[in-house]
């Protein structure tokens, strides 16, 4: 049996996926062996609550667990009213709590926001709580606006201290050493799985030079996608956490019974974003007839450059679309948004991307 891309011994050693069958497939393998996860945002839905938010995440976690799905991460956002996932790491717990093998994370953490060891002691509680399920990626931006950063303590060159402070968490999760002023309790010598996430290539590089896996947002920010998944593993140097280079990517998915309901039901996400541009961030919206009559033509061209890697269909379609994804990128993962605003709708989005995957397109 082949060894698996991680090293060490220890169960948190490894990204995520138990067993070897998390490499990249060789090429002679079919796409669909490469693991699916999810991204969540806790999403607050017009005519919703954030109690009901709450609930449909974990919902959601359950349905996507029983589904095979690898990992359902969550995202750190603040002052965002359609978003709840705020205080990330506490939905991480709840989620957690409510399911059973399914690995939770944060997708991610954003560490300029917070002292390092403040979120060691977090995920080592976590870690602890839920032995070898917990993930922690770790982002730069601000996630939220200039003011709402001040309101957070941070200043415009905290980020200029990201590497460091990823340094010093990995540190603080490292067996406590004789003499250690600053201990992590609980988290050290848990060794919980840190990656990096990155919309730039400067996430590649840091992911490379630290021997990390590496997690692209390509699902809003696909510009720079395939120059730092060549960045990432070119420059890749094997490390204590991980032997081979480990990549995963963000895709939207919008699956239904049909491509025209799928298409239908992406004018969620597309106002979304178009509200999010015009300076308006609101609740989810539902989906609507004529998306034509919303947007501009500028907003328009900015959205569908923003929504690039997105597939959205009917079930051979998304089964296409997917294959087609996976092969001309060959990540070692892929992570799955769907932003919908019907929850059932949404179950069944994940559902139907689950079973075109397995599936194939062939067999469509």
């Amino acid at each position: 049996m082949a060894s698996p891309p991680w090293s060490g011994k220890g169960p948190t050693s490894r990204p995520g996926r138990s067993g070897p069958s998390a490499r990249r497939p060789p090429r002679g393998l079919p796409v669909s062996s490469i693991p699916l996860s999810v991204l969540d945002l806790a999403p607050v839905c017009e005519g919703s609550d954030v109690a009901a938010a709450f609930a449909n995440s974990l919902d959601l976690a359950r349905h996507v667990e029983a589904l095979g799905y690898n990992r359902f991460w969550l995202a750190e956002h603040h002052n965002m009213p359609g978003i709840a996932s705020a205080a990330t790491s506490v939905l991480i717990g709840h989620i957690a709590g409510g399911t059973r093998r399914i690995r939770v994370g944060a997708g991610g953490i954003m560490l300029p926001n917070h002292a390092p060891l403040q979120v060691a002691e977090q995920f080592g509680t976590l870690a602890a709580l839920h032995p070898d399920r917990i993930d922690l990626g770790l982002g730069r931006a601000p996630g939220t606006d200039h003011a709402t950063m001040r309101a957070l303590r941070r200043y415009a060159d905290s980020a200029d201290t990201f590497p460091q402070d990823v340094r010093e968490l990995l540190h603080y999760f490292a067996p406590v050493q004789p003499g250690q002023l600053v201990q992590a309790v609980p988290g050290g010598g848990l060794r919980v799985p840190v990656w990096i996430l990155g919309s730039s290539l400067f996430g590649a590089q840091l992911a490379a030079a630290l021997g990390l896996p590496f997690a692209f947002a390509s699902h809003f920010a696909p510009d720079a996608m395939d120059q730092a998944l060549m960045l990432y593993h070119r420059d890749f140097r094997p490390s204590e956490h991980l032997r081979q280079p480990y990549a995963m990517l963000a895709v939207n998915v919008i699956a239904a019974d049909t491509d025209a309901e799928a298409r239908r039901l992406f004018t969620t996400a597309q106002q979304a974003f178009v509200n999010l541009r015009r300076g308006r961030p609101g609740l989810i919206p539902p989906p609507i007839d004529d998306i034509e009559a919303y947007w501009s033509p500028e907003e328009r061209a900015g959205v569908e450059r923003a929504l690039a890697c997105s597939v959205v269909g009917g079930p051979a379609t998304v089964a296409r679309g997917l294959a087609d994804f996976a092969s001309r990128h060959r990540p070692d993962e892929l992570i799955v948004v769907a932003n919908i605003h019907d929850h059932a709708a949404r179950l069944a989005s994940y559902r139907i991307a689950a079973e075109a995957w397995r599936a194939g397109p062939a067999e469509l």
